[in-house]
């Protein structure tokens, strides 16, 4: 695994990267990188947004509101953009802290009343001041991120107070990323103190160690105060507060019999990877995901926090299992996740993170080399990183010639991120008003669409899918570059303009029953002339309609998230004629597709064929036993296994190969090792 100084160095070519592609200042990009990295890991909320105000004295670039905690948080940051890691000073640190104090103290006053009502900063000033005023906000938390090292003369800064609010301050920098970085990538990132008696279950086996606990209402409650999402980080289940029927019988339980709340309740299941016992307590548990029962432990927290009920009574059972395998960390928390919540009503997205979409990119962003252009003789691949920090790892172990060959196949502005890809797809699919709701929400709503893609048509990701994503992700960001040097752009609401702009153009389109030729966009890895030019006429439109919101709606931000928005944008007109030679017709594009699946069945059926062959077969002698004590196998699958293990098929046809395949799969999932 990379050093920090590695890390560093890679970020900041991320960050020029991301800045180079999307017509981004480096700030801006900088910024954006942070924030999505700390949504990720908990640290900020589905709430957060981006709101630049920058006068005399006061500076602040973005917020977002913990509604469940009731947490209001603001962030600044000091970007520095060195080659080397610097130190943030106490006297800078304190300086950006400073002005955040400002801005807030004058937004509870009224600062928004002086302000433009289209404005980012608007919508943040007027949050402040209607939370406050509604005393909804227990605690205020001010982020200043950097590049740098904080220095170590500050051990901890002070809690403070504004307006008579607690506020609290926290510094992200280039170690806490790394951290992260760390984290996703390794082992964990969090330990908690505890004391919670327990039992521990007898098991042999290799994988996991099984604790069974009871944890106190006013326990729970604390852990949750402190990590809030960090918990949930990986769960399949979010709180819907009191809305639902589950969490109204949770609340009556607490409120009215608080004793009986072990007897009703299934409690908590979680995983961790390491945790400390003495004297028949758990007194340490290191990355405590609860993967069953954020229902219950965001209930039993609301339940003290907002509707000041008495928790001491209420006791939870905790079901917890403790990997063994580091490295299988991931994996092992998602199955057990999923298993966990077969009973339950979960959405695809939920385990979205072991769909084959993402082996099936990866192999192709191996594979599909880009076409040289401008007379460059070099031969580039897009990569897919579906994991923060894949592009550092697997130049980690090389050597220096080595590595320089992998960036020059890899470029970094050729990187694709997961939630990118998401975004540039839903604009395209015409839900603009999904990527304007944040990142993760856009990325669920695409892993629904490509789960339920793949359950209809199980080869549906092919070479020519892949080719198309890639195209998308080019016109995403070209448009972005289109808007960010527009004379009419005034750095706001650039993102809502984008998405919404693709989705007009695709929804035009697809009112003309045609579809845009992307092999075009692939092969040239850049947008057409005609295209670019349209886009121009169509980004002023949809800017000018999403900044004219109809009365009652002057919050843009939150506007922009209503399919009534989408519902008044797509009414604009927009003349496709400039690019009539991009399109193409109905029948180009099936013949297109059925070619790309029809070619990739060859190469899947061929893959494997080979497996099966080239697997010992002792594996299938004790895949057969496996089965055979009581397995349910339907008479074909038993008689192909079966002959194949006593060697009465020689080389397995094609439709053999795929059942003794599937068995295999089938098998492995349920735990079973040759």
């Amino acid at each position: 695994m990379a050093n920090i100084e590695e890390f560093h160095e890679d970020f900041i070519q991320s960050v020029l990267s991301d800045s180079e592609s999307r017509g981004l200042m480096k700030a801006q990009s900088f910024f954006e990188l942070v924030c999505e990295d700390l949504m990720q890991v908990g640290d900020l909320t589905n709430n957060y947004q981006m709101a630049e105000f920058v006068k005399t004295g006061i500076e602040v670039y973005g917020y977002d509101f913990d509604e469940d905690r009731r947490i209001f948080t603001l962030i600044n940051f000091h970007f520095f953009q060195e080659d080397s890691i610097q130190t943030l000073t106490r006297n800078q640190i304190m300086t950006k802290i400073k002005r955040i104090k400002k801005f807030t103290n004058l937004s509870i006053e009224g600062l928004h009343y002086d302000l433009e009502e289209t404005s980012d900063a608007y919508s943040l000033a007027f949050n402040i001041h209607r939370h406050s005023s509604n005393k909804i906000i227990d605690k205020f938390r001010f982020l200043v991120l950097t590049d740098g090292k904080m220095t170590k003369s500050i051990s901890s800064i002070p809690n403070d107070l504004v307006k008579e609010i607690p506020c609290e301050h926290q510094i992200i920098d280039i170690e806490y990323l790394f951290n992260i970085y760390k984290s996703e990538n390794s082992s964990g990132s969090f330990e908690i103190e505890m004391d919670v008696p327990y039992l521990e279950v007898q098991s042999k086996s290799k994988e996991y160690q099984s604790y069974l606990g009871i944890l106190d209402g006013e326990q729970l409650f604390q852990i949750y105060d402190e990590y809030g999402q960090k918990l949930l980080e990986q769960n399949v289940r979010t709180f819907l507060q009191f809305r639902g029927g589950v969490n109204k019988g949770i609340k009556n339980t607490i409120q009215y019999k608080p004793d009986m709340f072990f007897a009703y309740n299934n409690g908590i299941t979680a995983t961790a990877t390491y945790v400390e016992t003495k004297d028949n307590y758990i007194t340490k548990i290191r990355d405590l995901q609860i993967v069953n029962g954020g229902q219950t432990t965001s209930a039993i927290y609301a339940a003290k926090k907002n509707s000041k009920l008495d928790i001491s009574n209420v006791s939870v059972q905790m079901k917890l299992s403790v990997v063994k395998n580091i490295e299988k960390k991931a994996e092992f928390v998602s199955s057990v996740s999923q298993y966990a919540n077969t009973q339950n009503k979960v959405n695809k997205s939920d385990f979205f993170s072991n769909s084959p979409f993402h082996k099936e990119m990866k192999d192709y962003s191996k594979k599909v080399w880009v076409a040289t252009r401008g007379g460059s003789q070099k031969r580039t691949h897009w990569f897919y990183e579906r994991v923060r920090g894949e592009y550092l790892n697997e130049q980690a172990y090389l050597t220096p010639a080595k590595k320089k060959q992998f960036q020059i196949e890899n470029p970094k502005s050729q990187l694709i991120e997961k939630t990118f890809l998401a975004k540039s797809e839903n604009s395209w699919d015409r839900k603009p008003h999904i990527v304007a709701k944040g990142a993760q929400y856009s990325f669920e709503e695409f892993a629904n669409s490509v789960t339920d893609t793949l359950e209809k048509n199980e080869l549906a990701i092919t070479e020519n899918y892949f080719r198309d994503a890639v195209a998308k992700v080019i016109l995403f960001r070209a448009t972005e570059k289109i808007v960010s040097k527009a004379s009419w752009y005034q750095n706001a609401f650039r993102s809502q303009t984008v998405a919404y702009s693709i989705a007009l153009l695709s929804e035009k389109v697809r009112k003309m029953k045609v579809y845009l030729d992307f092999s075009g966009i692939w092969k040239d890895q850049r947008l057409p002339p005609e295209l670019t030019n349209l886009l121009k006429v169509i980004t002023k439109e949809v800017y000018d309609g999403l900044t004219n919101p109809p009365a009652g709606s002057a919050n843009i931000a939150q506007w922009s998230k209503k399919e009534l928005c989408w519902n008044e944008i797509k009414g604009i007109k927009i003349d496709l004629l400039p690019i009539r030679k991009l399109l193409i017709t109905t029948e180009e594009a099936k013949y297109e597709e059925k070619s790309g699946i029809k070619e990739k069945a060859l190469d899947t059926g061929i893959e494997i064929q080979s497996f099966i062959v080239k697997t010992n077969f002792e594996v299938w002698i004790q895949l057969y036993s496996y089965y055979s004590s009581n397995r349910t196998l339907t008479i074909t699958q038993r008689d192909i296994l079966r002959k194949y293990s006593e060697g009465r098929i020689g080389l397995p046809s094609e439709k053999q190969s795929k059942v003794l395949y599937n068995l295999y799969q089938k098998a492995t999932k349920e735990g079973w090792e040759a």
